[in-house]
Formats: C-alpha cells, sequence, structure tokens
C-alpha cells in the first residue's frame, strides 16, 4: 500500500477544489481546507503520486492538467 493511501480523501478534495478553482494559490488552498501552507506544499508530490495531475504556473497557481485526447 503506497504511503499516501490513507490521504486519498484529502487528496481527492484538494484536486476538486483545483478543478473547480482553476489558478489557486497552495495559500487560498490551505485557507479554505483550514491547513498551512506547508502543509499543502509538502502534500502536492503525493497528489501527483495519486494520480491527481497538477501543473503550477509562473505566478505558483494551481491547475488541473488535462491530457490531450
Amino acid at each position: 500500500m503506497a504511503h499516501w493511501s490513507k490521504k486519498e480523501p484529502e487528496f481527492a478534495q484538494m484536486a476538486s477544489i483545483i478543478a473547480q478553482q482553476p489558478g489557486i494559490s497552495p495559500g487560498e488552498l490551505a485557507k479554505q481546507l483550514g491547513l498551512a501552507t506547508s502543509t499543502i506544499t509538502r502534500r502536492l508530490p503525493d497528489l501527483e503520486e495519486a494520480e491527481h495531475l497538477l501543473y503550477e504556473d509562473d505566478k505558483g497557481g494551481l491547475w488541473p492538467f488535462r491530457r490531450k485526447t
């Protein structure tokens, strides 16, 4: 079992907010979730490992990654 699997509900919630509010800053995401910004920053690599693909723009905004079909 992957170390992030117990956090999957939190990761799904993070990904959902990012999908609903593309370009959201990690600080704003943290505020909405009641977490520290450092917690969000620490979780971003695990979020990708959990297959919630995101990218960060030049200003630090978080965006859902959409694969071309």
